[in-house]
């Protein structure tokens, strides 16, 4: 164990602090309580070089940009694969190493996996509470574990239905508000063309899952004191996976995976004429269906009860300074910068990165106007409403990576053997459950 690293007691012990925040049991660091890192610091006039990690389509240009107005502090960007984890892997194996890059990308749900490595920077101990505010507050509260802050937020994922105007107008299709109006649009799509479903249930995705039962109002994850509670197996999650089971049972949903080959070239045919997505869907469709370019559109995601209107989200990275990085205050300085400045923000947006962490980004921005592809539409209304409808209540635990690939695994084998997706809920419990205990923390 090296100088800088707690043991996992510690780290136990600090989990009434996490609690306070976003309930990350087991989640600390050296930093807290202790001096900050020891890091380079630049000299007046002295010329460095951060190195970034990330992966977000057309990052480079607002790289480019930082860089041409900030000569003394070039930024160095380098893509990672975000397939199947890869970009974590290789970030945690940097920080074994001891050669991490100064700046990375890093998701919100992976934060805690990363501080039980002791991987991150406290950036309480630099001043970032002066830019708070800058911030959505439930998007800046992904990094906030007790008085620790240890991300700067980038983009989320909030989200809404994108479906075919053409062809619902075509079959006389309302544009379902609700799951269960979902459910008899479905019927509609069939009735209409054998060929086609309204959507895909993708078995393999567990962050698009995890969002649905996020919005349905299951509690995952908690703390009390130091001690975890993993509750996927309850009612709400139970709910969200029955539905979907009951619709693929019908015959009403098909079961490919969505973001493929297949999926592609069902979406251009009309095969596949609405997916429930996050706003970053849009370029995955503009980039990858131009022949229907005008004929989708964007409405609010479908809700359990209209009465008490709940949206999802799927996705969201901030910008970490990774331990072991130097130039510590003018790394976050450009993280700061990516995620705030106008110019940055439209250069990211252009890219298809998500939704705006910074207060106030969508208006008179580049999401600001009316799209083409939807037809004229300003579909980005749609998600700047979801993202304020959001449960900013939710949590992550520090092994989420395996809990999603366990929900594929379960809804795969749930699929192909014919069997229940409460079984497969079920185990997804007992097999996270295992995950927290074999990572040593405490669970009840």
């Amino acid at each position: 164990m090296n100088a800088g690293a707690v043991s996992r007691r510690t780290l136990l012990a600090g989990s009434a602090a996490a609690a306070a925040g976003l309930g990350v049991a087991g989640c600390s660091s050296s930093d807290s309580g202790g001096s900050a890192p020891k890091a380079k610091e630049r000299k007046p006039g002295q010329k460095i070089t951060l190195t970034f990690w990330a992966w977000v389509p057309g990052i480079d240009k607002a790289v480019d940009l930082w860089n041409s107005q900030n000569p003394d502090v070039q930024v160095k960007l380098e893509k990672v694969s975000p397939s199947g984890g890869a970009q974590y892997a290789k970030m945690h194996a940097a920080l074994k190493a001891g050669n991490p890059p100064d700046v990375a990308q890093v998701e919100f749900q992976v934060i805690p996996d990363f501080l039980l490595d002791n991987g991150l920077v406290d950036l309480a101990k630099y001043g970032i509470a002066k830019d708070k505010d800058k911030f959505v507050d439930w998007q800046w509260q992904q990094g906030v574990f007790g008085s620790s802050v240890y991300a700067v937020p980038q983009a989320s994922g909030p989200m809404g239905l994108f479906y075919r105007k053409d062809l619902f107008d075509k079959w006389g299709i309302a544009v379902p508000t609700t799951w269960d109006e979902y459910a008899a649009a479905a019927k509609k799509v069939r009735k209409a063309d054998p060929k086609a479903y309204i959507s895909t249930f993708p078995p393999a995705n567990g962050g698009w899952f995890t969002g649905l039962a996020w919005q349905a109002g299951a509690k995952w994850f908690d703390t009390h004191g130091d001690t975890w509670t993993i509750d996927i197996d309850n009612a709400e999650t139970r709910k969200v996976a029955e539905y979907w089971e009951g619709l693929i049972k019908q015959g009403l949903v098909s079961t490919e995976p969505d973001q493929q080959d297949s999926w592609f070239a069902d979406v251009q045919h009309g095969r596949i004429v609405a997916w429930p997505s996050a706003q970053w869907g849009d370029a995955i469709l503009s980039g990858n269906a131009e022949p229907t370019k005008g004929k989708w559109r964007a409405a609010p995601i479908p809700v359990w009860d209209k009465a008490k209107p709940i949206s999802a989200n799927w996705g969201g990275s901030t910008t970490a300074l990774l331990r072991g990085g130097n130039y510590i205050t003018d790394a976050l300085k450009f993280a700061v910068w990516l995620n705030t400045d106008p110019k940055s923000i439209d250069l990211l947006i252009a890219g298809g990165y998500g939704w705006p962490a910074a207060k106030g980004a969508f208006a008179g921005s580049a999401l600001d106007k009316p799209s083409p592809f939807f037809g004229g539409q300003k579909y980005n209304t749609v998600f700047a409403a979801s993202d304020k409808l959001i449960d900013k209540s939710w949590k992550w635990i520090p092994t989420i990576q395996a809990t999603y690939k366990h929900l594929g695994d379960e809804f795969t084998k749930a699929i192909n053997d014919k069997t229940s997706f409460a079984t497969a809920i079920a185990n997804v419990q007992k097999a996270t459950v295992a995950d927290m205990k074999a990572k040593g923390l405490k669970v009840a």
